[in-house]
């Protein structure tokens, strides 16, 4: 069985100070050292490297990452935020490798489908009548 690490802010904070080529970040009160993915995450270094020791929920949660984004990050989790640090979401959480209810996969699916019908009733009712 697994013991769970917990970190301060300031404890974050500390060892990023002291360990300037290390990047954690901070997702659903969850610590992850990503500094291995650096170099594979596809959004660029950038955005990590600017998230580095922060907060990054918002972000993380905005960009609407895949289940499969979430199940990797759970091999980057090193430990959770300690109670006194956690910060409390106004929107619903979605932990990190379980499929979210954000509506983003739907709304992919329903954008082309709607824009192929919309396509169909002007190809039958608009062009097909010009041409008879």
């Amino acid at each position: 069985m697994t013991t769970t690490t917990y970190y301060t802010l300031a404890e974050i904070s500390d060892h990023l100070r002291n360990n300037a080529d290390d990047i954690w970040v901070v997702i659903n009160n969850n610590v992850f050292n990503v500094t291995k993915f650096i170099e594979e995450h596809p959004g660029g270094e950038e955005v990590l490297l600017e998230l580095r020791g922060k907060d990054g929920t918002e972000a993380f949660e905005d960009v609407g990452h895949s289940s499969d984004a979430k199940e990797l990050m759970l091999s980057y989790k090193i430990g959770e935020i300690a109670e006194q640090d956690r910060i409390g979401y106004t929107r619903k959480e979605s932990s990190p490798g379980v499929s979210s209810s954000n509506t983003s996969g739907l709304r992919n699916f329903l954008i082309p489908l709607l824009c192929g019908l919309i396509a169909v009733v002007i190809y039958r009712w608009v062009i097909i009548p010009r041409f008879s």
